[in-house]
Protein backbone atom coordinates (compact mmCIF):
# COMPACT_ATOMS: atom_id res chain seq x y z
CA UNK A 1 0.00 0.00 0.00
CA UNK A 2 1.01 3.19 -0.81
CA UNK A 3 1.79 5.99 2.49
CA UNK A 4 -1.27 7.39 3.58
CA UNK A 5 -0.50 11.00 3.50
CA UNK A 6 -3.74 12.69 1.91
CA UNK A 7 -6.42 14.25 5.22
CA UNK A 8 -9.23 12.26 5.99
CA UNK A 9 -11.41 14.79 5.02
CA UNK A 10 -9.95 15.18 1.57
CA UNK A 11 -9.86 10.99 0.92
CA UNK A 12 -13.46 10.92 2.49
CA UNK A 13 -14.55 13.67 -0.87
CA UNK A 14 -12.31 11.84 -3.32
CA UNK A 15 -14.19 8.24 -2.12
CA UNK A 16 -17.57 9.80 -2.75
CA UNK A 17 -16.78 11.68 -6.13
CA UNK A 18 -15.49 8.54 -6.85
CA UNK A 19 -18.39 5.92 -5.90
CA UNK A 20 -20.62 8.49 -7.68
CA UNK A 21 -18.73 8.39 -10.97
CA UNK A 22 -18.35 4.49 -10.98
CA UNK A 23 -22.08 4.30 -9.99
CA UNK A 24 -23.00 5.60 -13.68
CA UNK A 25 -24.98 2.61 -15.11
CA UNK A 26 -23.36 2.94 -18.76
CA UNK A 27 -24.71 -0.21 -19.34
CA UNK A 28 -28.71 0.47 -19.37
CA UNK A 29 -27.59 3.80 -20.70
CA UNK A 30 -25.99 2.29 -24.38
CA UNK A 31 -29.05 0.09 -24.30
CA UNK A 32 -31.52 2.45 -23.89
CA UNK A 33 -29.52 4.81 -26.71
CA UNK A 34 -29.18 1.71 -28.83
CA UNK A 35 -32.97 0.74 -28.28
CA UNK A 36 -32.15 -2.21 -27.02
CA UNK A 37 -34.85 -2.05 -24.38
CA UNK A 38 -33.89 -2.46 -20.24
CA UNK A 39 -31.30 -4.45 -19.88
CA UNK A 40 -32.33 -5.47 -16.42
CA UNK A 41 -34.67 -7.48 -18.34
CA UNK A 42 -32.05 -9.20 -21.15
CA UNK A 43 -30.11 -12.45 -20.34
CA UNK A 44 -28.41 -12.41 -17.16
CA UNK A 45 -30.48 -9.15 -16.41
CA UNK A 46 -26.65 -8.06 -15.65
CA UNK A 47 -26.20 -3.93 -16.43
CA UNK A 48 -22.21 -4.93 -17.68
CA UNK A 49 -21.02 -5.34 -21.35
CA UNK A 50 -21.16 -8.87 -21.39
CA UNK A 51 -24.87 -8.37 -20.82
CA UNK A 52 -25.23 -6.19 -23.45
CA UNK A 53 -23.37 -8.31 -26.04
CA UNK A 54 -26.24 -10.96 -25.66
CA UNK A 55 -28.32 -8.35 -27.29
CA UNK A 56 -26.47 -9.17 -30.48
CA UNK A 57 -25.57 -5.23 -30.59
CA UNK A 58 -21.46 -5.94 -30.47
CA UNK A 59 -21.13 -1.65 -31.02
CA UNK A 60 -23.17 -1.08 -27.96
CA UNK A 61 -21.44 -3.73 -25.90
CA UNK A 62 -18.17 -1.77 -26.90
CA UNK A 63 -19.21 1.42 -26.07
CA UNK A 64 -20.14 0.02 -22.54
CA UNK A 65 -16.94 -2.17 -22.22
CA UNK A 66 -15.33 1.58 -22.50
CA UNK A 67 -17.24 3.75 -20.62
CA UNK A 68 -17.45 1.20 -17.72
CA UNK A 69 -13.30 0.55 -17.64
CA UNK A 70 -13.11 4.29 -18.36
CA UNK A 71 -15.14 4.78 -15.08
CA UNK A 72 -12.68 3.33 -13.14
CA UNK A 73 -9.50 5.16 -15.04
CA UNK A 74 -10.53 8.11 -14.34
CA UNK A 75 -11.62 7.92 -11.14
CA UNK A 76 -7.78 6.86 -10.44
CA UNK A 77 -5.79 9.66 -12.50
CA UNK A 78 -8.20 12.48 -11.10
CA UNK A 79 -7.61 11.40 -7.90
CA UNK A 80 -4.03 11.11 -8.75
CA UNK A 81 -3.66 13.86 -10.37
CA UNK A 82 -5.37 16.31 -8.45
CA UNK A 83 -4.69 14.52 -4.72
CA UNK A 84 -1.83 11.86 -4.61
CA UNK A 85 -1.19 7.83 -5.21
CA UNK A 86 -2.90 6.95 -1.83
CA UNK A 87 -6.39 8.80 -3.12
CA UNK A 88 -5.89 6.91 -6.16
CA UNK A 89 -6.03 3.69 -4.89
CA UNK A 90 -9.29 4.64 -2.79
CA UNK A 91 -10.76 5.93 -6.08
CA UNK A 92 -10.47 2.80 -7.89
CA UNK A 93 -12.06 1.03 -4.79
CA UNK A 94 -14.86 3.30 -4.64
CA UNK A 95 -15.27 3.37 -8.36
CA UNK A 96 -15.59 -0.50 -8.33
CA UNK A 97 -17.85 -0.40 -5.45
CA UNK A 98 -20.30 1.82 -7.17
CA UNK A 99 -20.40 -0.01 -10.30
CA UNK A 100 -21.07 -2.78 -8.05
CA UNK A 101 -23.72 -1.35 -5.85
CA UNK A 102 -24.79 1.94 -7.15
CA UNK A 103 -27.08 4.24 -5.62
CA UNK A 104 -28.75 5.20 -8.39
CA UNK A 105 -30.21 1.39 -9.24
CA UNK A 106 -30.82 0.62 -5.81
CA UNK A 107 -27.84 -1.01 -4.83
CA UNK A 108 -28.38 -3.29 -7.40
CA UNK A 109 -25.74 -3.01 -9.99
CA UNK A 110 -22.79 -5.26 -12.00
CA UNK A 111 -20.26 -7.22 -11.23
CA UNK A 112 -17.69 -4.62 -12.11
CA UNK A 113 -14.76 -6.35 -13.98
CA UNK A 114 -14.75 -3.71 -16.79
CA UNK A 115 -14.11 -1.22 -14.09
CA UNK A 116 -11.70 -3.46 -12.28
CA UNK A 117 -9.93 -3.94 -15.30
CA UNK A 118 -9.66 0.32 -15.83
CA UNK A 119 -8.77 0.91 -12.56
CA UNK A 120 -5.85 -1.27 -12.55
CA UNK A 121 -4.55 0.13 -15.88
CA UNK A 122 -4.92 3.92 -14.46
CA UNK A 123 -2.61 2.68 -11.30
CA UNK A 124 -0.02 0.72 -13.64
CA UNK A 125 -0.17 0.02 -17.34
CA UNK A 126 1.71 -3.09 -17.40
CA UNK A 127 -0.01 -4.68 -14.31
CA UNK A 128 -3.43 -3.89 -15.90
CA UNK A 129 -1.81 -5.06 -19.81
CA UNK A 130 -1.05 -8.39 -17.92
CA UNK A 131 -4.91 -8.45 -16.03
CA UNK A 132 -6.52 -7.75 -19.68
CA UNK A 133 -4.51 -10.24 -21.20
CA UNK A 134 -5.38 -12.65 -18.76
CA UNK A 135 -8.97 -12.20 -18.93
CA UNK A 136 -8.76 -12.55 -23.03
CA UNK A 137 -6.82 -15.66 -23.21
CA UNK A 138 -8.71 -17.88 -20.78
CA UNK A 139 -11.75 -16.13 -22.34
CA UNK A 140 -11.21 -17.61 -25.85
CA UNK A 141 -10.13 -20.40 -24.61
CA UNK A 142 -12.80 -21.65 -22.70
CA UNK A 143 -15.44 -18.98 -23.61
CA UNK A 144 -17.13 -18.26 -20.68
CA UNK A 145 -16.77 -14.68 -19.33
CA UNK A 146 -17.18 -15.08 -15.80
CA UNK A 147 -14.11 -18.12 -15.81
CA UNK A 148 -12.38 -15.56 -17.03
CA UNK A 149 -12.70 -12.99 -14.92
CA UNK A 150 -12.50 -15.19 -11.54
CA UNK A 151 -9.22 -16.91 -12.38
CA UNK A 152 -7.99 -12.89 -13.67
CA UNK A 153 -9.24 -11.84 -10.14
CA UNK A 154 -6.81 -14.43 -8.68
CA UNK A 155 -3.90 -13.87 -11.06
CA UNK A 156 -3.75 -9.78 -10.49
CA UNK A 157 -1.89 -9.91 -6.93
CA UNK A 158 0.97 -12.00 -8.39
CA UNK A 159 1.72 -9.87 -11.66
CA UNK A 160 0.81 -6.87 -9.58
CA UNK A 161 4.38 -8.73 -7.17
CA UNK A 162 5.91 -10.22 -10.19
CA UNK A 163 6.20 -6.49 -12.01
CA UNK A 164 7.29 -4.54 -9.50
CA UNK A 165 4.21 -3.08 -8.08
CA UNK A 166 4.21 -4.52 -4.76
CA UNK A 167 2.15 -1.67 -3.41
CA UNK A 168 -1.64 -2.61 -5.47
CA UNK A 169 -0.95 -6.10 -3.49
CA UNK A 170 -3.85 -5.31 -1.12
CA UNK A 171 -5.81 -3.21 -3.33
CA UNK A 172 -6.12 -6.32 -5.92
CA UNK A 173 -6.48 -8.80 -3.78
CA UNK A 174 -9.32 -6.62 -1.87
CA UNK A 175 -10.70 -6.27 -5.39
CA UNK A 176 -10.07 -9.82 -6.47
CA UNK A 177 -12.22 -10.50 -3.46
CA UNK A 178 -14.94 -8.46 -4.55
CA UNK A 179 -15.10 -10.14 -8.03
CA UNK A 180 -15.41 -13.33 -6.49
CA UNK A 181 -18.55 -12.23 -4.47
CA UNK A 182 -19.83 -10.61 -7.18
CA UNK A 183 -19.59 -13.79 -9.08
CA UNK A 184 -21.21 -16.23 -6.71
CA UNK A 185 -24.29 -16.95 -9.11
CA UNK A 186 -21.93 -17.78 -12.12
CA UNK A 187 -19.40 -19.79 -10.51
CA UNK A 188 -22.10 -22.03 -9.57
CA UNK A 189 -23.30 -22.36 -13.00
CA UNK A 190 -20.14 -23.16 -13.94
CA UNK A 191 -19.73 -25.87 -11.21
CA UNK A 192 -22.96 -27.40 -12.79
CA UNK A 193 -22.09 -26.90 -16.23
CA UNK A 194 -25.10 -23.93 -16.37
CA UNK A 195 -22.84 -20.80 -17.45
CA UNK A 196 -23.64 -19.33 -20.63
CA UNK A 197 -20.91 -19.16 -23.42
CA UNK A 198 -19.76 -16.24 -25.06
CA UNK A 199 -21.44 -15.86 -28.37
CA UNK A 200 -19.69 -13.34 -30.96
CA UNK A 201 -21.32 -14.75 -33.79
CA UNK A 202 -24.50 -13.33 -32.85
CA UNK A 203 -25.61 -10.09 -34.75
Amino acid sequence: MPELITPFPLMLVTAVLAYLLGAVPFGIVMARLFGLGDLRSVGSGNIGATNVLRTGNKLAAFLTLLLDSGKGAIAVLLAWGLVGPDAAQLAGLAAFIGHCFPIYLGFKGGKGVATYLGTILALSFITGFAACMTWLVIALLFRFSSLAALITAVMVPAWAWSLGRPDLIVLTACLGLLVWVRHRANIERLLSGQETRINLKKG
